[in-house]
């Protein structure tokens, strides 16, 4: 029998999401890559409950995350119906649909049949009434942004979402469907993209400023590069990793000489920051409080309580940022 820890809150910092009254843990748990039949159930449970007694009350999903799709949802089911249900109410439990589901016409991208009929799986699956936030999970080329946003309002009105939120979205697509929400009644409440010291896109596309503007909130996916940006490839590919099985997420091409130097001398400011190289990451895309919340995956217990730990030291004194800048982009 699971028992939560009595101090879970006492030192993660929690982040008010935009102009909402919703506050987020600035670690979130992403169930991404590490949560379906090919991991043991235990260690899955393992990380679910060892990130809440740590405070991260966020756990954040998508339809087709696994693998298998659906996978992901499946096993945070089991866990919640295992550990969790006393703590319904101190969750944030997020899901997606966007990307392919199920086959045909209607298993993909933005209409309003895929998105609630997708949403609807995914509540079974989890044993849920509502989920806390509901995305669309990337822009549809070809179903009127209305549409798209209408199903995510519709969603919130039938009560099973509570949050609409968008993922992968430009700057200007991210105004438009602000608009939108706006004029339906249901504000946009977060976007998610992905954004690391690596990867600067919604910095330099001015997606940020964006949500400055409209005063949402940002969770950000990847923050550790899919792992270049940890201790892992300081010395090149190690043959157990990501890069080492060409994965899709990660080629064994993009880790260069170049940028295994690069990752050395940014592993060396997290050191004397006290900080792993992980650690620096994810207080780099946390700092000065325009992200709302870093998401991280986590293959172990220990993994999450790493990522918790970069939250002891937010700060950056300007040296040191200057440093990381000449360092990547030179």
């Amino acid at each position: 029998m699971y028992t939560a820890h009595p101090d879970r809150y006492a030192d993660m910092p929690y982040r008010r999401t935009g102009r909402s009254g919703l506050k987020l843990p600035a670690i979130s748990l992403g169930l991404w890559h590490n949560f379906g039949p090919d991991r043991p159930a235990g260690t899955q449970r393992a990380i679910l409950r060892r990130a809440f007694d740590l405070g991260v009350t966020h756990f954040d999903l998508a339809n087709n995350y696994g693998p298998p799709p659906g996978a992901a949802e499946s096993a945070l089911g089991e866990a919640l119906r295992a550990d969790f249900t006393a703590h319904r109410d101190e969750l944030i439990i997020s899901t997606k649909a966007g990307y392919l589901m199920w086959p045909g016409p209607y298993g993909e991208f933005g209409s309003r049949k895929y998105l609630l009929s997708s949403l609807d799986q995914s509540l079974k699956r989890m044993g849920l009434d509502y989920v806390d936030i509901f995305y669309s999970h990337r822009p549809d080329p070809e179903t009127p942004l209305e549409e798209t946003m209408g199903a995510l309002h519709s969603a919130v009105q039938q009560g099973k979402a509570l949050y609409a939120g968008i993922s992968n979205y430009s700057a200007e697509q991210t105004r438009e469907a602000a608009r939108i929400l706006g004029e339906l009644g249901t504000p946009l409440l977060i976007h998610q993209p992905r954004y690391s010291m690596l990867d600067r896109r919604p910095e330099d596309e001015g997606l940020l400023d964006a949500l400055d503007e409209l005063q949402v909130g940002s969770i950000v996916f990847s923050p550790l590069e899919q792992g270049l940006l940890t201790a892992r490839y300081l010395d090149g590919i190690p043959e157990d990793s990501r890069a080492a099985s060409d994965s899709p997420f990660l080629s064994s091409d993009a880790v260069t000489e170049e940028l295994v130097g690069r990752l050395r001398s940014l592993d060396a400011i997290a050191k004397g920051r006290g900080q792993t190289l992980a650690q620096l990451a994810l207080a780099w895309v946390l700092r000065g409080g325009r992200v709302t919340s870093a998401l991280v995956g986590a293959s172990s217990p220990q993994q999450i309580e790493d990522s918790v730990a970069a939250t002891r030291n937010l700060d950056f004194a300007p040296e040191e940022l200057t440093r990381i800048d000449a360092i990547l982009r030179p």
